[in-house]
């Protein structure tokens, strides 16, 4: 069997529990929406996938690069939906099951911790980093990673700042891997994985849907603060 890489299996358990706990709170959907009965069943067989994925990511820089964060975080959704659409499960209903399970994830983060990471990735000392980051991508050093531009808003625009993706490596995974049909569940991931941090996604295309870019703008959600001091 192929090696994990040396980074990845650094956080390779880690990684195991997180799919774990997934799975934990998919089992009810896995059962009324799925209708599988052999829910054991399916996490041996998820995180069988799991390790099989583990061995197919990329490396794209490791700690130095935000995106090797990016396919620690996600990349074990393509084992669970590799699996239930093996067991005839719809993409439709595994694209439920996988937001909601992730969100319900990303929930089990205090809120003052999730809001305070949403305030640090918009704050003008990440943007500056985002702008070097987004240079050095178009250097292309991993051929399996992201290439992006960072976006400054013009006047009238209603964000903060966008990122355009260029190349994803989400999609040259799933072209080198027979995941395409399955990579639109990775991409509906995003919009909570901000919004359960305060920050509002807006994006109107993707590379996944023929795009020539993917178009994220960020801005702010409002408070419950800001709401209470409103006139």
């Amino acid at each position: 069997m192929a090696e994990i890489h040396p980074f990845y299996e650094q956080h390779r358990s880690a990684m195991e529990a997180a799919m774990r706990q997934r799975l934990d709170l998919a089992e009810a959907m896995l059962c009324e929406r799925a209708h599988l009965s052999d829910v054991d069943r399916i996490r041996r067989e998820v995180m069988d996938e799991f390790e099989i994925v583990l061995t197919q990511m990329p490396y794209v820089g490791g700690a130095a690069s935000r995106m090797s964060d990016f396919f620690m975080r996600l990349m074990g959704f393509m084992a669970i939906s590799r699996v239930l659409r093996r067991h005839g499960v719809s993409l439709s209903v595994i694209g439920e099951i996988e937001r909601e399970t992730y969100k319900a994830q990303l929930l089990t983060v205090p809120e003052a911790e999730r809001l305070a990471s949403g305030r640090q990735f918009m704050s003008p000392e990440n943007q500056a980093l985002l702008r070097e980051q987004a240079a050095k991508s178009h250097r292309q050093e991993f051929p399996e990673d992201f290439v992006y531009d960072f976006v400054e808003p013009a006047p009238g625009d209603n964000f903060e700042f966008g990122i355009d993706y260029k190349a994803c490596g989400f999609c040259k995974f799933a072209a080198r891997h027979g995941d395409k049909e399955i990579l639109p569940h990775i991409c509906g991931l995003d919009f909570d994985a901000y919004a359960t941090r305060g920050i509002h996604l807006e994006r109107t295309q993707t590379l996944a849907g023929g795009a020539s870019h993917c178009n994220f703008r960020f801005s702010r959600l409002p408070s419950d603060q800001d709401e209470a001091n409103a006139p």
